[in-house]
Order: structure tokens, then sequence, then C-alpha cells
């Protein structure tokens, strides 16, 4: 994975976002505050998952288009629409 570094790093700051929204509640924060650090957390996860699925895209669905493997390009491309249909839900 091309940007592997750079999601870790963003993942790393997801983690200690969920630590902190533990402690705002073990504090008895107030809950709006929870809900905006929980918005947060959710829009940095997206943004990774966009990464990977954009490295995905590049990589091993340039490389099966790249091989010629017609059944291998069916796979990547299969593997993707389920990936969106599992979103969908």
């Amino acid at each position: 994975m091309e940007n592997a570094e750079n999601t870790i790093k963003r993942l790393n700051r997801i983690e200690g976002q969920v630590r902190g929204i533990v402690r705002m509640l073990e504090e008895d924060r107030y809950c709006i505050d929870v809900l905006h650090q929980i918005q947060a957390i959710k829009a940095a996860l997206a943004k990774a998952e966009s990464e990977i699925l954009k490295d995905h895209a590049a990589n091993c669905i340039g490389a099966a288009i790249g091989a010629g493997n017609e059944e291998l390009q069916r796979e990547k491309i299969s593997e993707l629409i389920d990936l969106f249909d599992k979103l969908k839900r």
C-alpha cells in the first residue's frame, strides 16, 4: 500500500480520539461534546477508508488490468461491488 504510513498515522490518531471519548464519558462530560468527537472520528475513518480504496483501485485493480487477466479483473471488480453493497446496508 503506497500511503500505508499516512493511513497508519491517521488510524493511530483515531485510536487516541477513541480513548479520549472514553475519558470524556468517565468524566461525565457534556453529551454534545462527546457526540462532536464521535462525528470527528467517523469523518477520520471515512478519510482512511477512502485512501485505502484509492490505493486498491490504483494498485490492485490497476495491476489486474495491466496483466490483461480478465478473470482477475472480474474478481477485483466483484470485490468492489461486494464492498459497496455492504456499505449500503
